[in-house]
This record gives C-alpha cells, structure tokens and sequence, in this order.
C-alpha cells in the first residue's frame, strides 16, 4: 500500500468517528484553502463570462463635460439613455446608450482626477467612442480651437442647417494657424479669454465655422438643472455670459443619431 493510500486509510477510520459537525470542521481545517481559491476561480470566471455575453458596444453616447453635481437617487441621465435609444430605434439586443456626466475638466485646477479625465476623454474620441460632446463655453471653444468638432454645415441637411442655424455656436478658424505657430504645433490653445468674442454672431470673427449647437434655453438639457451653475452672473467667458454647447467630433461615424438626440431633447421646438 503506497503512503497516498495509507493516508486516505486513516482519514476514512478519523471521519467515521467524527459527529457531523467534528466532520465540517475537519474538512473546512484541511481544505479551506482549495475551497476558497476554487470560488474565486469560479467568481472570476462566472464575471468574465458575464461581461462578453452582456457586454455590447455602444450606439450612442454623449460626455456631458462639467455638470452640476446629481443628487443623490436622481437617475435623470439613465432614463434619458433609456428613452432615447426606444426613440432612435437603436436596437437594444445589440447596443448601450450611454450618456456620462463624470467628466469634470478644468485648466485651472490640473489635479489628477483632471488629467485622468482629460486622458480618457481624449482615448475615447480617437477610438470614436464619443457620439456628441456637450460643455460650458469655456472648455467647449478650447477643443474647438483645436478642430476637434465637424463643421455643422459640412454634415446637417439643409433644412437642418436652417432649422438649427439659430443655435449655432461659431469659433474662429482664423485662429487655428496663428494658435498651432504660437505654441509650435502642439494642441495647447493661448489664453484668450481677455477677448471679447460673441460665438453666436459671426460677424464677430474673420473666417466663422458654425461647430457646436448652443443647449442653453428651451430643451430637456436645459431644464434639467445640470448645468444651472452657469446662471450665475460670474460664469461668463470672452464677455458674455457662459453657454452650454454641444458638438459632434470628427470620429463620429453616425452624426445623424446626434440630430436625433436634439430631436429627443426637443431643441427648437414649441
């Protein structure tokens, strides 16, 4: 009999002598630790396989950059995502709409929550990930300045262009060379907030591009309360008050669904 067996032997004449609960602390004593290394083996099985049968890409999904704190219990951007996907008809058994309000950046606060943040908006646009981008007026004419948004009018039908043009938020392209000259062709805008700039007039600037659709008044986003800090009289930038812009980035391949959103988010309408 080899010692394997001799062992066995003598666990099998210990076990047949033991009451019920001598045997569960017998066994939990010799094998806890296979016990324990097996559920999570299990654990992270069972969520690898969860994650590929459940996880889909996304259909839609829009950063809302700088909002207001939520309060607590308040799902408003959840069912926004739910209702808009049942609106766009964007098939549910193969997409996610998602719209994300995590993103907080500031150029005068460069903590490391920010820089995290600006990381992965910035991985996220170029894998095209981002549908529509939505920001006060100060963050939104920075990543204009850095051509990141389509020109409206390349992409919009003519009567969206004519339906929307009232809300059209325009940056200066003759700003473009003289910025990537100034800072030796890197992405980092001046600072030009001492000009004056209305960026819904373009008489204002020398070669007007209409990229961002101001969500200031008269919509769903507008009414939510997301982004009522900006009411404040001390939110202005260039000399106006601060607005809240949306914009469609070039790695957009379906800007159409972001005219169903301002569709959704009943833009323009009475």
């Amino acid at each position: 009999m080899s010692v394997a067996e001799e062992i066995r032997q003598e666990q099998k004449k210990a076990l047949s002598t033991m009451s019920r609960k001598e045997k569960l602390a017998y066994f939990w004593d010799y094998y806890k630790i296979h016990v324990l290394v097996a559920v999570a083996l299990i654990a992270v099985a069972a969520s690898f396989i969860h994650q590929y049968v459940t996880n889909k890409d996304y259909g839609f999904y829009a950063a809302l950059i700088n909002t207001s704190p939520v309060e607590p219990g308040q799902d408003l951007t959840s069912k926004w995502a739910a209702e808009f996907q049942e609106y766009a008809q964007i098939d549910p058994g193969q997409y996610q709409v998602y719209i994300d309000t995590s993103f907080a950046l500031s150029d005068e606060m460069a903590s490391q929550y920010s820089m995290a943040n600006q990381q992965k908006l910035i991985a996220m646009l170029q894998i095209g990930t981002i549908s529509a981008i939505t920001a006060e007026t100060e963050t939104f004419e920075r990543y204009a300045q850095a051509e990141m948004f389509c020109p409206l009018e390349d992409i919009l039908s003519a009567e969206e262009v004519e339906k929307y043009r009232p809300y059209f938020y325009y940056t200066d392209a003759a700003t473009f060379e003289q910025d990537e000259a100034d800072n030796d062709n890197t992405a980092v805008m001046k600072d030009s907030s001492s000009l004056t700039i209305n960026h819904r007039d373009p008489s204002d600037m020398d070669v007007p591009v209409a990229v961002g659709i101001v969500l200031t008044d008269d919509n769903l986003l507008a009414d939510s309360g997301l982004y009522a800090y900006l009411e404040d009289a001390q939110y202005d930038f260039q000399g106006y008050q601060a607005d809240v812009i949306l914009g469609i980035p070039h790695t957009n391949e379906k800007p159409e669904l972001v005219v169903r959103f301002l569709e959704y988010m009943k833009l323009g309408e009475d």
